[in-house]
């Protein structure tokens, strides 16, 4: 098939592209600023990042992607066409697309990405769950009669899977992922210490001194935001206590979900991933501590993936190369003519 094979993980904090052939080509936040009166995009991606919290009245920053699915069809259409048209440039064949989606969306949902692809510029289209792409990405052997579990937490969705014969014998989304945690940060220092703190803040306390259990030494950064009684501006300090007693009740969210599906496994493949442990990947594995919070949990052994952030990209890069395998397990590149009139009935 002439044209270039692009896999995207559209994320719901972050859009990353592997071109088939060039690796891992575009990493940009999914974030776009938006002109209050028009409604026109202005801006994309990394560019638009430092603006939130910052932005002036006449502009509006915006994710498209919400707790893992879109919720902004219009913002997000310009974004996937926008990115696609900078890789491709002017290639005369349109690309054949992959893109990854939650493992919980619906089928109503799957065909409106589909059809957005198209849209945006692709010649063909293919929907590939989550989960399964990062475990590929993360070097696990999907093809075997084994159950493997895959833990994907991104920023908006934990996807929990159980993997085996190259499909999702199980699986289970529950929105709880990163921007949760930042979210309970923020209220948290705004109840205990009566500051208010941006998103952009709370991620980067999350970052620097988050942690799933309470650390052995305690890890303290200044942070800057506002005074909730007087409004003036204020700096205090935050501990990584805090940022434990902050996130727990999410963490624990996240550790039921996984609970819950291990209770859903046949006893055959809950002894397989006994043995074979717990896989955590996307980028909110890297919260300090994090594996051994679910392994205390559970009871199983957890590994976090050598590269937890790009693995699905870098598994739906591996899926390209396999197109039988795919329409072994039901998953299939769709054409424009397959799709309907999407693109023309909604004048994109």
């Amino acid at each position: 098939m002439p044209g270039l094979h692009i896999g995207i993980d559209l994320g719901t904090t972050s859009i990353i592209i592997f071109v088939e052939g060039k690796g891992i080509v575009l990493h940009e936040s999914s974030i776009a600023a938006l002109d209050v009166k028009s409604g026109q995009v202005l801006a994309l991606g990394n560019s638009v990042y430092d603006m939130l919290g910052r932005n002036p009245d006449s502009l509006r920053v915006v994710r498209p992607m919400r707790d893992g699915v879109i919720s902004d069809f219009t913002v997000i259409h310009a974004m996937v066409e926008y990115f696609i048209r900078k890789i491709c440039g002017n290639r005369i064949f349109k690309p054949s697309v992959m893109i990854c989606m939650p493992a919980s969306v619906t089928g109503l949902e799957k065909n409106a990405i589909l059809e957005l692809a198209i849209a945006a510029g692709a010649g063909r289209a293919c929907l590939v769950e989550e989960p399964l792409a990062a475990a590929l990405g993360a070097g696990m052997n999907i093809a075997q009669p084994n159950g493997r579990m895959v833990v994907d937490i991104g920023g908006g969705t934990v996807d929990v899977a159980v993997i085996t014969m190259g499909t999702m014998a199980i699986a289970r989304s529950a929105k709880v992922a990163g921007n949760a945690l930042n979210e309970a940060i923020q209220r948290y220092i705004r109840r205990e210490r009566n500051v208010l703190i941006g998103e952009l803040t709370a991620e980067d306390v999350k970052r620097r001194i988050g942690c799933a259990y309470q650390r052995r030494a305690e890890l303290a950064i200044g942070v800057r935001g506002q005074n909730y009684i007087s409004r003036l501006p204020t700096r205090i300090e935050v501990n990584s206590s805090e940022t434990f007693f902050a996130m727990r009740e999410r963490l624990n969210d996240i550790a039921d979900t996984v609970h819950r599906v291990l209770e859903q496994t046949p006893p055959e493949m809950a002894g397989d991933i006994y043995d074979q442990g717990i896989l955590l990947t996307g980028g909110g594995s890297l919260l300090h501590g994090l594996d051994v919070h679910l392994s205390r949990h559970t009871g199983i052994r957890v590994a976090v993936a050598p590269d937890p952030v790009n693995c699905v990209a870098l598994g739906m890069g591996k899926m390209m190369k396999y197109a039988k395998v795919l329409s072994d397990n039901n998953y299939y590149y769709r054409t424009d003519d397959d799709i309907g009139e999407y693109a023309r009935s909604r004048n994109l």
